[in-house]
């Protein structure tokens, strides 16, 4: 059974958390999203140092899924660099599994 594997891009508001989240769940790209509170990111961007109120969307997916959800979410992410991070994780059995399930294995 393939890795699964958490997924988090920061998006500028909770919409635009929301509408990336309902597209990689109806494509079976993730079993599911999770969106935080508000979160100050502080980055150097274009030679200066920002910082911004975003939110962070994490995705539970499995790493055949990586690539077509990257994807995805740069297709329909508003950022020049929606700065997209992944890495394999460990879960408990029936969670590998329902997230196999969901992401159509």
């Amino acid at each position: 059974m393939p890795h699964p594997v958490e997924l988090h891009v920061p998006c500028p508001d909770a919409a635009t958390g929301a509408a990336l989240a309902s597209a990689a769940i109806a494509a079976r790209l993730a079993a599911c999203a999770n969106l935080s509170a508000p979160v100050t990111s502080h980055f150097h961007w274009q030679g200066k140092i920002e910082n911004e109120e975003e939110r962070i969307l994490s995705f539970k997916t499995r790493s055949p899924c990586v690539e077509e959800l990257v994807a995805l979410i740069r297709d329909r992410h508003p950022y020049d660099l929606p700065a997209i991070t992944w890495s394999e994780i460990a879960a408990d059995p029936d969670t590998a599994r329902w997230i196999a399930e969901e992401t159509g294995d």
